[in-house]
């Protein structure tokens, strides 16, 4: 018999968590014990796993003896609190928030770019920036072939990366458009309804959100190459669910559009989407609930001699989260 092991999602009522709870029934990940950690605020509740509830648990650094793996999405604060206790309790931990991502130590992986840094963990895996995530799964394979110098991206952020309130918030501002009453931000500083919003995260002296310089930094360290120059451009977007993001590249070695598109056709976890005479192309619509990272408008930018464009989108809360933390734990376990 295979073996199955004792899980915890901390974070457990927020939307990651849930998509935790959705993808590991999915794949049949071999679950022996199943323990679901929140706030104070959430217990009492209960949720549904492979037809069985489950109570929700308050989370306490007691929370994890005889646990094996840890799926996190509780938040920054929450992870350098409690995830060091779920280490000394023997868990590893893979976490969707950014506490640890830039840690020396601690490997930051997308599996279809870097799984062979897992093994080098020391109790915690990082689960990279949504944004990132979807990025690196197309633009990896074009790298290996002929070695990126810089990215250009401007992402188009769905408001469920922000949280289920801010999901709730669209729908809100939107009813409150369409029958002409006044629209009153609480979740974000401006309307998001009908609007774009290019700021996520806070500000930076040198004028960069957080969320930008993330971009940056995170795809040094996954694509384990810092020559890679990446300048990013993070704006907030009236779509609930799915990111989509306008990508130019300048590779070292030439490459035509048509080797671009038959790499990225061959690519793990990428579908292309590219027949523009017949209106074919990803869209967040199309993308939402899916696994991969879809790709089209694959086009030779004609203003410098090694560019390419292309526009990515990815369903944030599935391969942007709790997909891609699933998949770093089934590598784990060597499944």
């Amino acid at each position: 018999m295979s073996r199955k092991y004792n899980v915890a999602i901390m974070g457990a009522t927020g939307a990651v968590g849930g998509c935790f709870l959705k993808i590991l029934a999915e794949r049949k990940f071999p679950i022996k014990s199943l323990k679901l950690l929140a706030s104070e605020k959430s217990k009492g509740k209960k949720l549904k796993f492979n037809g069985k509830l489950y109570p929700v648990e308050v989370l306490t650094h007691d929370s994890f003896e005889g646990i094996d793996i840890v799926l996190s999405s509780a938040g920054a604060l929450r992870s350098l609190e409690y995830l060091p206790s779920a280490v000394k309790a023997g868990a590893v931990c893979i976490d969707n928030t950014s506490a640890y991502r830039m840690e020396k130590e601690v490997p930051l992986i997308v599996p279809e770019v870097n799984a062979h840094r897992i093994k080098d963990h020391k109790g915690i895996i990082a689960n990279p920036n949504c944004s990132t995530i979807q990025m690196v799964v197309a633009l990896y394979p074009i790298h290996r072939a002929a070695k990126i110098k810089r990215i250009v991206v401007t992402t188009y952020q769905s408001v469920s990366g922000a949280g289920q309130k801010k999901v709730q918030e669209l729908w809100n501002q939107s009813r409150d458009f369409l029958t002409k009453k006044k629209i009153k931000p609480v979740e974000f500083p401006y309307p998001i309804a009908f609007n774009l919003i290019p700021q996520i995260d806070l500000f930076t002296d040198g004028g960069y959100t957080k969320e930008e310089i993330k971009m940056v930094n995170e795809t040094k360290k996954i694509m384990e190459d810092s020559s890679v120059e990446v300048n990013a451009t993070c704006v907030r977007v009236p779509v609930f669910y799915a990111h989509s993001e306008s990508v130019n590249i300048e590779t070292r070695m030439h490459i035509t559009r048509d080797e671009a598109r038959k790499i990225l056709a061959e690519a793990s976890g990428v579908v292309v989407v590219d027949d523009p005479r017949n209106g074919l192309y990803p869209m967040p619509i199309y993308a939402e609930g899916k696994d991969e990272t879809f790709v089209g408008r694959i086009r030779q930018d004609e203003s410098i001699k090694n560019g390419i464009s292309m526009w990515i989108v990815g369903d944030n809360i599935r391969k942007g989260a709790a997909l891609n933390a699933i998949q770093i734990a089934e590598i784990l376990i060597g499944r």
